[in-house]
């Protein structure tokens, strides 16, 4: 049965499919697309945070600006931009709408999942339908949740069982389920066409923040796929590539999403610290009762430092974020063709800058976006200013895998000098 739930509507956004007909063709211009996609979000972001409707109208709007093609191959019709790219027009996006950054985050990591664990063949495969197509790709793979099952059934392999969490998967074209081959421990990622009865959604997200990413529940029942299908698998023998699934390249997978989280996490903080700075400009009354009386809060002591120690803060954050984009970026470049070349220090290393970042900037985040309530004050709690849906997507996102564990490895990697040891989380 279909369940019909508000949604944006796609239409708003028509006339921009034929004013972005063309991709970008540098990272600066892409940049600025990604820029142009947020000043659009920006204009309601507020009221479509509380309205809580699908974003249907939203991923359209990123399917018109070809971000969804970002870092796909050119020969298929995409952007072929680096990661460090891709990170940067994540926390664009995000400034201006954090469920529309994570979003385009989520879809970027899972459109290019077969580039870390699938075959040479299902790679070329896997681009051409998603760029030709301009799909845009979901995915219900929650690790904390029970993993699905997965039987084989000649040259089928079959999907079921459910997840408390998904995200994206309402909108998209395409999802990715993982699961575990039944009588092995041999975890399968596979993208399925979404629109097909055996992907139930609930319809149940309803959280504080992040309200537009659809990341509610989803059952999956009797979902069929090809064996050819089954990434980093060899469909004949029905086992894993070792060129594929295990090596350290493959598990390069955790690191790159945990940066997709630190960027949105960092584009909101961005966008929290903007949009504050706009209502302090032109809304914050100075305060009468200090004893050092101004006539305009702008030229406050308190609201200034403030204002100045959350930019300081920012700035350095973003720094260290582009300096792990960089870092996982010239991994795929050097080891893309030669996966097997990576190895488990380099993953470690590069691993242990992304949970720097992690870290970074879960606490700056969580400060700068409670913080700005402070140097704009009581009238910006108004639910129509808005303000308040910069902190309440960070600390919904910001609850997904405990930051304190992730002070704890990189205690273990200051003082014993050890690689953490690649999990779900790691």
């Amino acid at each position: 049965m279909t369940v019909e739930v508000p949604a944006t509507d796609p239409s708003v956004y028509a006339s921009y499919e034929a004013k972005w007909a063309s991709l970008p063709d540098t990272a600066d211009a892409w940049l600025a697309r990604a820029r142009e996609v947020a000043q659009l979000l920006s204009q309601d972001a507020a009221q479509r945070d509380q309205e809580n409707k699908s974003p249907r109208a939203e991923i359209a709007l990123l399917k018109h600006s070809g971000l969804l093609k970002l870092l796909g191959p050119k020969k298929y019709g995409g952007g072929e931009q680096p990661w460090s790219v891709g990170y940067q027009a994540i926390r664009e996006v995000a400034k201006a709408d954090g469920s529309i950054g994570m979003l385009l985050g989520y879809h970027l990591l899972w459109s290019t999942t077969a580039n870390v664990v699938g075959t040479p063949e299902q790679i070329e495969r896997t681009h051409q339908l998603i760029i030709s197509n301009n799909y845009f790709v979901g995915g219900a793979v929650n690790p904390r949740d029970s993993d699905l099952k997965i039987t084989s059934d000649g040259d089928y392999i079959v999907f079921n069982g459910a997840k408390h969490f998904n995200t994206g998967g309402v909108v998209s074209d395409l999802t990715v389920l993982e699961g575990v081959l039944e009588g092995t421990e041999g975890h399968i990622f596979a993208l399925v066409e979404t629109r097909q009865p055996g992907i139930e959604f609930a319809h149940n997200w309803h959280n504080i923040g992040l309200r537009l990413t659809e990341s509610g529940g989803v059952k999956i029942n009797n979902i069929r796929v090809p064996w050819s299908d089954a990434l980093g698998w060899d469909a004949s023998t029905k086992t894993p590539r070792e060129d594929t699934l295990l090596i350290p390249f493959a598990t390069l997978l955790l690191p790159t999403i945990q940066l997709v989280f630190s960027n949105f996490y960092l584009g909101i903080a961005i966008g929290a610290l903007e949009f504050a700075s706009k209502y302090t400009t032109h809304g914050t009354r100075a305060w009468p009762f200090g004893g050092d009386n101004k006539e305009s809060a702008t030229d406050e002591f308190y609201i200034l430092e403030r204002y100045g120690n959350f930019f300081a803060h920012l700035r350095a954050t973003e720094a260290l974020a582009d300096r792990a984009g960089e870092q996982i970026s010239a991994l795929y470049i050097k080891y893309g063709s030669n996966r097997s070349a990576l190895t488990a220090e380099e993953r470690g290393e590069v691993a242990e800058w992304v949970a720097s970042v992690k870290v970074v900037t879960t606490d700056v985040g969580l400060r700068v976006t409670s913080g700005v309530f402070e140097v704009t004050g009581a009238r910006a709690t108004a639910l129509k200013v808005g303000l308040d849906r910069f902190w309440r997507d960070i600390r919904t996102h910001t609850l997904h895998d405990p930051v304190a564990y992730k002070n704890r490895e990189l205690g273990r990697f200051a003082l014993l000098h050890e690689y953490p040891e690649p999990s779900w989380y790691t």
